[in-house]
């Protein structure tokens, strides 16, 4: 949801001390402007780049769109906040009211649609690095075009059952349990790769085999356990990013009067900044650390002749 429809809903009854916390306008269009400009620039690399044609890269590509239309929304919206704190804007208008409903969809859409392209991220990582020589036989761009196609859908039709009802308990209550669940998906999936990749690490250091193929073996270890450390790190970032956002969701339907539940949600809008920083995040993790995404970026910034990239 957008910061003005939940924050004004769940302040509007504040008996405690606790002022509401703002976060200057021009922050929220910095954190728009360079996320837009990052996930921008990661579907159009790997949209032209045929190299990068593949299911991992096809569900950056899903996350970076979502990111996408989720800095733009957000960026829209505080311009609509700025223009109607000037007068320019009625925000009970009906046609401020039904563009707020429509960017309020597109918001709970990218939020929903990270939350399923990070859990797509994290099987497909599982199954490379645990089932590389099977890789290219389970996960073909067939099925990878067909999951990301049951994602976009159904991310589709939930935002817009979530923002017509989300003043239900049962409605708020579904977007709760859906985090919670792929939250606990996406740690067992993290927690077994870390565990797995460790033991696998265990034992081919107890190999008793010579020169280069220990070496090599070493090699392959150490980098199932540095990839496994990558994307526990990953989840940390993710449930930092995302954690206050529904747990605000949760306040509000535990302890609507609670003074010190409204000390808490008076930090709305520094959950909101915390959100936006994710999708900050996701490029120089999933993105930059491809070596053939960082030869297009520069080839693309460069200007180069795309016809003699491929």
């Amino acid at each position: 949801m957008n910061a003005t429809t939940v924050s004004t809903a769940t302040l509007m009854s504040n008996q405690s001390d606790c002022p509401e916390v703002q976060v200057p306008v021009p922050l929220f269009f910095t954190l728009g402007a360079l996320s837009l400009a990052e996930n921008f620039l990661v579907v159009v690399a790997i949209i032209c780049n045929r190299n990068l044609h593949s299911p991992m890269y096809c569900f950056i590509c899903s996350l970076a769109a979502f990111n996408t239309i989720a800095s733009l929304t957000k960026t829209w919206e505080n311009l609509m906040l700025v223009f109607a704190d000037v007068g320019q804007l009625d925000q009970r208008g009906s046609s401020e009211t039904k563009l707020d409903d429509v960017m309020d969809s597109l918001l709970c859409m990218s939020f929903v649609g990270s939350i399923f392209s990070f859990l797509a991220i994290a099987v497909d990582r599982y199954i490379t690095i645990f089932h590389a020589l099977r890789y290219h036989n389970i996960m073909t761009m067939r099925r990878a075009t067909a999951i990301l196609g049951v994602i976009w859908t159904t991310c589709g039709v939930s935002a817009v059952l979530m923002v017509r009802f989300f003043e239900t308990t049962f409605i708020m209550i579904c977007f709760i349990v859906l985090f919670l669940v792929s939250l606990a998906l996406i740690g067992f999936l993290y927690v077994y790769m870390f565990m797995l990749a460790r033991l696998h690490a265990r034992k081919i250091a107890a190999l008793p085999t010579a020169g280069g193929g220990k070496r090599r073996r070493q090699q392959w270890g150490s980098g199932s356990m540095r990839g496994a450390l990558t994307l526990t790190i990953l989840f940390g970032a993710f449930v930092v990013c995302w954690a206050p956002f529904f747990l605000h969701l949760v306040i509000i339907m535990v302890c609507p009067m609670n003074p010190y539940c409204e000390c808490y949600r008076s930090l709305f809008q520094l959950h909101v900044v915390l959100l936006m920083s994710h999708a900050l995040i996701d490029p120089a993790i999933y993105a930059f650390r491809s070596a053939e995404l960082r030869r297009t970026f520069r080839k693309m910034l460069l200007c180069s002749d795309w016809r003699r990239w491929y």
